[in-house]
């Protein structure tokens, strides 16, 4: 595939690097009295509805899901991939961003892992369908994103190494596979009854490094490397 012009590109690479920015506002918990134990808790509780900052995580989740997926259709229109990882890779990035859009528009009602009472509701059924809702829109958020990082990963290193995603992508997909195992174990643990084996961190890692690599997509487009 030839290498597109810096002009080209460019929007792309802004589009992506913000995108990876505004998805790590949860970080903003580490100043604000969100009441929430980072080690314990779901990043997606802090955009809950009875949370006294929701409307702001909910915002930045819904921000930096359109730049994503805004980044990832200019990408196509750009590239016009036709290889298998590549095609595979930039659609699972535009799922990614869509999902995560959506995921604020299907905000929990209320924190089930520090709130008992909510815990309770959601086990029995008697709680908005958004938290149905939000369960299919994070998964599938949560899958695209490791199915992108993997795709594009391979495309890039399959293309030589010169690009940064082909030179550091191997080390950050791998670290994102076992964040996201150490997730899903979690989060399993939890909804059997068995503890929340540090569901907080595994999950926060988990986004922290698809926003890593985000930003390593981002440099390796800016840099006119990546299809070379």
């Amino acid at each position: 595939m030839p290498t597109a012009s810096l002009r080209g590109t460019r929007p792309i690479a802004v589009l992506l690097a913000l995108g990876a920015t505004v998805y790590t506002a949860w970080v903003l918990e580490a100043v604000l009295a969100t009441g929430l134990d980072p080690l314990r808790t779901y990043v997606s509780e802090l955009a809950a509805a009875d949370q006294p900052f929701g409307g702001l995580f909910r915002v930045t989740d819904l921000v930096a899901g359109l730049l994503i997926l805004a980044g990832a259709l200019w990408a196509f229109a750009r590239y016009r991939p036709r290889g298998l990882w590549d095609v595979t890779g930039w659609a699972a990035l535009a799922v990614f961003g869509a999902a995560t859009a959506a995921d604020s528009r299907l905000p929990l009602s209320c924190a089930p892992t520090v709130d008992a009472a909510c815990a309770v509701r959601e086990a029995a059924g008697f709680v908005p369908a958004t938290h149905a809702a939000h369960a299919w829109s994070s998964s599938i958020a949560s899958t695209a994103a490791v199915v992108a990082v993997v795709a594009l990963t391979v495309a890039a290193r399959r293309r030589g190494r010169r690009s940064p995603l082909a030179r550091t992508g191997p080390a950050i997909a791998a670290a994102e596979l076992a964040a996201t195992v150490w997730t899903l174990s979690s989060i399993a643990a939890f909804e059997a009854g068995n503890g929340l084996w540090l569901l907080g961190a595994g999950q926060r890692l988990q986004v922290l490094l698809a926003a890593v690599w985000l930003v390593v997509l981002a440099w390796s487009i800016a840099r006119e490397k990546l299809y070379e």
